[in-house]
């Protein structure tokens, strides 16, 4: 009964405030830090989060996927005082690391955050559907990732607005390719293409649109320590956490 229930709540989120689709759309050249991505026109990925510490010094992103529940990595280290920021607007929250993260592997590379009040959402802030466990997103499909993470690996600043771009997913086969027995059935690889992710980013959406919703299908997790743009992204695969985020938000 209680994992119906989250399934319909989701369900009903998702009909409700539209998961994945954005009031103002999106603008993706080539669909083209992050590295060799575009500024993002403003409020068009609306779930994107921003984990900043208390200076204000934004250092991960996130996802709205409900009113309640924000979806970072693991190796972010979400504490209790961490500030949370959606449009400006700061939330306190809990922190629910994933049981089984590896520092060491970064395996299981996901946290979830319930806010303590529901986000407000509107044309500017909505959630973000989510992979399920029998979605398969296959290799070359064109996915996009956004963040405010370094445009350069020795950049001084994150840039001040949202970046985006768009690459392709690799099939894990392909992946490992790059980063041998690194990478597990609860990563995704997307990338080797030009552009990639970049120290800032981790914890933000990479996203693939699925019968014309946005959908999170990766958690920026970890890659190349120079964002050598001929490397594969490694994310979190979403689609092997989703029991674990309907057990979370069920039991929380």
């Amino acid at each position: 009964m209680a994992l119906f229930w989250i399934l319909s709540c989701l369900a009903f989120i998702g009909a409700t405030y539209g998961c994945g689709i954005s009031a103002v759309p999106p603008v993706i050249t080539g669909y083209a830090r992050i590295v060799n991505g575009e500024e993002a026109v403003p409020h068009s990925w609306p779930w994107q989060v921003s984990l900043q510490d208390s200076t204000g010094f934004h250092f991960c992103g996130g996802s709205l996927i409900s009113e309640y529940w924000v979806v970072t990595a693991a190796h972010c280290g979400v504490r209790m005082y961490t500030l949370l920021i959606l449009t400006q607007i700061q939330y306190n929250k809990q922190v629910f690391p994933h049981p089984y993260y590896n520092g060491y592997t970064i395996n299981n590379d996901i946290t979830l955050i319930k806010l303590a009040s529901p986000a407000k959402l509107n044309i500017h802030v909505s959630p973000v559907c989510v992979a399920e466990t029998s979605d398969n997103f296959p290799g070359g499909m064109k996915c996009v990732t956004t963040g405010w993470g370094l445009m350069r690996y020795n950049a001084i600043n994150t840039p001040p607005r949202l970046q985006q771009a768009a690459l392709p997913l690799l099939t894990n086969t392909d992946c490992q390719r790059y980063w041998g027995s690194k990478i597990t059935k609860k990563m995704i690889c997307a990338g080797a293409s030009g552009v990639s992710s970049c120290m800032g980013d981790s914890g933000g959406p990479l996203v693939c649109q699925k019968s014309g919703a946005w959908t999170l299908v990766g958690i920026v997790s970890w890659g190349s320590g120079n964002c050598n743009t001929s490397m594969p992204g490694v994310y979190g695969r979403v689609a092997e956490f989703r029991s674990f985020i309907e057990e979370t938000i069920t039991s929380n």
